[in-house]
């Protein structure tokens, strides 16, 4: 297995310019394409239709070129666009493409590895509940055994895209047999994704999880997980990242947690451990052009505070907290990396600590041949 992948700078959310003239030169078979993940510059919310848009331009980019319909090019490309690029954030797409499967002997130096899938489809009253959880679980081991990792701590990103399916009248009917209110929402479905991710990579134990700890107990959380949810979607999709022996190429990962959207520290550290030099980044090109993507979850702290200092993110009418968290942690990070080209989705339900949350950098690997 190889992956490769490239940067793109967007100039409106339709803009798949990038990706097209690559595809034109021959240098990507379209075939090869296994996800995009991009920021566009909406407003982040429920009425943000630029990542619609950005994901139809790409599905007639692509369903042209691999014979099937627009509408059928989700099934074989994962799409993840999160909305808001406040601030300093430059609007792109990384494009990931992956070359061949997991090899059969071991290299000496660890690699970029991904793959992609899915969980079962879920009933309404599953959702935000154990059951959720469980089978977020099990499609996230199934994965991680296919790349070939040595452990759990070999994975560094898990990309979802939370299923919220339709609540239809016998779905109310099923939860209130059952005795269970609904929670088939945004907030419980990214909550539960996250809690099945910790559950599948050893953080958190079956034994501490139940229906009644989730978005109730903060101290159980992901460092890995990353999920937004979509309404209508019946079952979740995932995405993998990994770093393995048995892939090749130029690319690497490596992740960590912030403490809050503070945390210069703990950005710092990720670089270090991904091999890039904080020092040197701020001056020189070459060491910031190994930086090939950046993605992080962002919350504003619900406690009203950063670092025991009151801020006003979560009581002002005029601009939503999202927005507030997204352009602060955005410019943290692009401060400390010097790439403003940087992947900040918000609302981390047990992703990383309460105000806190998980930071995954990609990069390309020191010496590597490209």
């Amino acid at each position: 297995m190889r992956l490769r992948a490239w940067n793109f700078e967007t100039r409106h959310p339709a803009d798949v310019s990038g990706l097209a003239a690559l595809l034109a030169s021959g240098a990507l078979d379209p075939r090869d394409v296994l996800c995009v993940l991009g920021k566009t510059e909406g407003n982040g919310g429920r009425n943000d239709f630029t990542r619609d848009l950005a994901m139809g331009a790409y599905e007639q980019l692509l369903g042209p070129l691999l014979g099937c319909a627009p509408g059928e090019v989700q099934d074989r490309v994962i799409f993840s666009f999160s909305g808001g690029t406040e601030g300093v954030v430059t609007p792109h797409a990384v494009v990931f493409a992956r070359e061949g499967d997991p090899l059969d002997a071991r290299q000496a130096d660890k690699r970029l590895a991904a793959t992609v899938g899915a969980t079962r489809a879920f009933e309404p009253w599953e959702i935000g509940r154990m059951p959720q959880v469980l089978e977020t679980a099990r499609a996230v081991r199934a994965l991680v055994a296919g790349l070939k990792v040595d452990g759990p701590g070999d994975v560094h990103l898990v990309q979802m895209k939370g299923a919220i399916p339709t609540v239809t009248e016998a779905a109310r009917r099923e939860a209130e047999a059952r005795g269970l209110s609904l929670r088939c929402d945004m907030v419980f479905s990214r909550a539960a994704s996250a809690l099945g991710v910790a559950l599948a990579l050893g953080e958190v134990s079956e034994d501490a999880l139940s229906d009644a700890v989730i978005c109730r107990d903060w101290s159980l959380f992901s460092g890995v997980a990353s999920c937004s949810a979509k309404p209508g979607l019946g079952r979740t999709e995932l995405l993998v990242f990994g770093n393995s022996a048995y892939a090749t190429g130029e690319l690497k990962i490596a992740h960590g947690v912030l403490d809050d959207i503070l945390d210069v520290a703990g950005v710092e550290a990720v670089m270090r451990r991904a091999g890039v030099d904080p020092a040197r980044v701020r001056h020189d090109p070459d060491e910031r052009a190994k930086i090939v993507g950046i993605f992080a979850k962002s919350e504003a702290d619900p406690r009203g505070a950063v670092r025991g200092r009151r801020n006003t993110m979560t009581v002002d009418d005029d601009i939503s907290d999202t927005r507030y968290s997204r352009c602060v942690l955005a410019s943290v990070l692009a401060a400390t990396t010097g790439e403003t080209r940087v992947y900040v989705s918000t609302r981390a339900e047990h992703h990383g600590p309460l105000g806190g949350g998980p930071l995954a950098m990609v990069v390309r690997a020191e010496g590597a041949s490209r």
